[in-house]
């Protein structure tokens, strides 16, 4: 995970599949987009995957998710036209979770970071969340501070 932004990560349980962990990553410090009316828009980036045991990927599924991840830290640091505010990892999925001033930008953006990879197992959902909901669910759901 990028060193230049401040994560927590927590364990959740699967909402589909009682009892099933589910890895939360969330993104903190994420105001500036939040207070941004532009970023309406919420992009789910799904890859379903064979899980082990736990539900969780095998290490060569683990280590592409991982450089895929790193792509897209790398590229909307650098052109910040979508967030990424939380990743989901549990139960034969992860679900990377963006915010996005444009679908059409978005889109052409992420087509030119995976076109070095192989065809990759993604399922994409897009829709207005200009309040930012999901966020704040997962955040409160989920965030452990120091004080805890």
């Amino acid at each position: 995970m990028s060193n230049t932004a401040d994560y927590w990560t927590a364990p959740a349980e699967s909402a589909t599949n009682p009892g099933r962990l589910i890895m939360v990553t969330g993104r903190r410090n994420v105001e500036k987009f939040i207070d941004n009316p532009r970023f309406r828009f919420r992009i789910e980036i799904i890859w379903i995957y064979d899980g082990d045991a736990n539900g969780m990927p095998d290490r060569t599924t683990s280590e592409t998710m991982e450089r895929v991840q790193g792509v897209f830290e790398t590229e909307f640091a650098r052109d910040p036209v979508a967030v990424l505010t939380g990743i989901y990892t549990g139960d034969g999925r992860r679900d990377w979770v963006f915010y996005t001033t444009s679908l059409h930008i978005f889109q052409r953006k992420l087509n030119e970071m995976l076109a070095p990879f192989p065809t990759l197992p993604l399922q994409f959902h897009a829709e207005e969340d200009p309040q930012w909901e999901e966020y704040r669910h997962m955040k409160e759901a989920t965030e452990i501070t120091d004080e805890e």
